[in-house]
């Protein structure tokens, strides 16, 4: 690793490994050395630093131990493991125990002012900051179309996040005219407490791909972040998203894979 993708991975470990903001219908505790989050769309877990502290029988009866906490509450779990965490056999260990490794991505990390420059989006296209549920519904059937799925759930949860603290954003892509038809939507959330903030979103319709409306959804992220004071931008990737993020000045810094346990049906 060169000496920058160092600290930016030192900067993620420091402050990107919590639960982030608690939703009201959840909780956050912990168990040995894990956070632990339950009662929303399902549990997760996570290590707040790279090495678990546990090896061997340890760390088997500590899996163990979320997977009959998750048992007895009915719901399914995520364990999110980074690929530079310790002990390395945690993923086969999990395994053994019922969890199901789903794909991994590539964490990446840049520097906002490194991002920021300005990109204007394509001829026709306007980029603006949304609020109103009206706006977050056709986002909804934005992605909804993208993704050949119902998205629909997604208007209520955008409305109340952008409606919420200051530290989130939402942008729209839409066509200038005749009628305005958002063409790609993306927003940034903060994590509390940290100068680093996580970009999300960014599906675009089909007919749009390839003509830079991406890269300027990152670009105006990246201006609204140092407006906030957010210094750093993180995103987990996907094998298609990676390459394009790295173009715009991102650095990869590990790899993370959600391994999930789901407790079975009756």
């Amino acid at each position: 690793m060169t000496e920058l993708t160092t600290a930016l991975l030192a900067a993620y470990d420091e402050h990107m490994r919590g639960l982030g903001v608690r939703a009201e219908d959840e909780t956050h505790d912990s168990d040995g050395p894990l956070l632990r989050k339950y009662g929303g769309f399902r549990g997760f877990v996570t290590s707040p630093r790279p090495d678990l502290g546990l090896r061997g029988d340890a760390l088997d009866e500590l899996i163990a131990r979320q997977r009959e906490f998750f048992a007895a509450r009915g719901e399914s779990v995520e364990w999110k493991t980074r690929g530079h965490d310790l002990p390395a056999d945690l993923p086969a260990r999990l395994t053994a125990a019922g969890f199901v490794g789903e794909e991994p991505e590539t964490v990446l990390v840049g520097l906002a002012a490194e991002l920021a420059a300005p990109t204007p989006a394509p001829e026709g296209v306007t980029v603006r900051q949304v609020t109103s549920p009206a706006d977050m519904r056709r986002i909804a059937a934005m992605e909804t179309e993208v993704w050949g799925e119902d998205w629909s759930w997604l208007a209520d949860d955008l409305t109340t996040r952008a409606n919420g603290p200051a530290d989130f954003l939402v942008l729209v892509a839409e066509t200038d005219t005749p009628r305005p038809e958002v063409v790609s939507a993306a927003w940034l959330n903060r994590t509390p407490g940290s100068e680093f903030g996580g970009l999300w979103g960014g599906s675009t319709l089909t007919a749009w791909r390839g003509r830079g409306i991406y890269r300027s959804l990152v670009a105006h992220r990246a201006r609204w972040a140092l407006d906030h004071g957010i210094r750093y931008l993180q995103v987990d990737a996907s094998p298609d998203s990676a390459p394009i993020l790295s173009r715009l000045g991102m650095h990869a810094v590990t790899t993370t894979t959600p391994y999930v346990w789901t407790p079975p049906t009756a």
